[in-house]
């Protein structure tokens, strides 16, 4: 064992701990994928991808994998939850982690009660690459079971970049209107990335 405080470790040898020695291509390749990308950034691909795409062995593709997973796995279990949602920031900490990794669009409402606390959370929707189709349905059926004063929605980006498309501005609006019919608010329209995140309302956009 070490007496050096891992916070002094320098990248390549934190890396080497968890891996094992490696050869030096297959290390480099390694090193290369984790400052890159980041234990987060994996995206929660396959070891047999990570092997295929980066030029890696199976067993540092393996503990790569698994770094990420077990990352995935701690936020989720104790990473913030919002009691009351007061800003985008709490939204975004709440489902950064279940949407790790995610290739495609998933599409949340949080349903909030008359002090803005979350009541109830749901995944209404997924799409592709590009779109998540969101029927007005499906996101206020959890907030009338509950009996829900507004939601927040919120969906992500597999392109890593959160900034709105057209038809996430379209279906803000959609949704707006059909809230407005059923006395349910919508707050909020959060679009999140591994860029960070961004909010209709912050921005002005509601």
């Amino acid at each position: 064992m070490t007496s050096r405080p891992l916070r002094s470790w320098e990248d390549a040898e934190l890396l080497e701990a968890v891996l094992g020695p490696l050869p030096d291509p297959a290390r480099r390749g390694a090193l290369r994928l984790f400052l890159e990308a980041g234990a987060a950034g994996l995206g929660g691909r396959d070891p047999e991808e990570l092997a295929l795409l980066h030029d890696l062995d199976e067993r540092a593709a393996l503990a790569l994998a698994a770094v990420w997973e077990l990352q995935r796995r701690w936020r989720l279990r104790h990473g913030p939850a919002p009691v009351t949602v007061r800003s985008g920031a709490d939204v975004a900490a709440w489902l950064e982690p279940r949407l790790l990794g995610r290739t495609v669009e998933s599409f949340w409402v949080l349903c909030l009660d008359a002090q803005g606390a979350l009541i109830h959370a749901e995944e209404v929707s997924q799409g592709t690459l590009t779109a998540s189709l969101v029927h007005p349905r499906e996101v206020f059926h959890p907030a009338l079971l509950r009996r829900a004063a507004a939601v927040v929605v919120a969906h992500n980006h597999p392109s890593g970049d959160p900034t709105p498309s057209e038809e996430d501005r379209a279906t803000t609006r959609r949704l707006q209107r059909a809230g407005r019919l059923l006395g349910i608010e919508v707050l909020d329209h959060l679009v999140l990335g591994t860029r960070g995140y961004r909010s209709f309302l912050e921005e002005g956009w509601l």
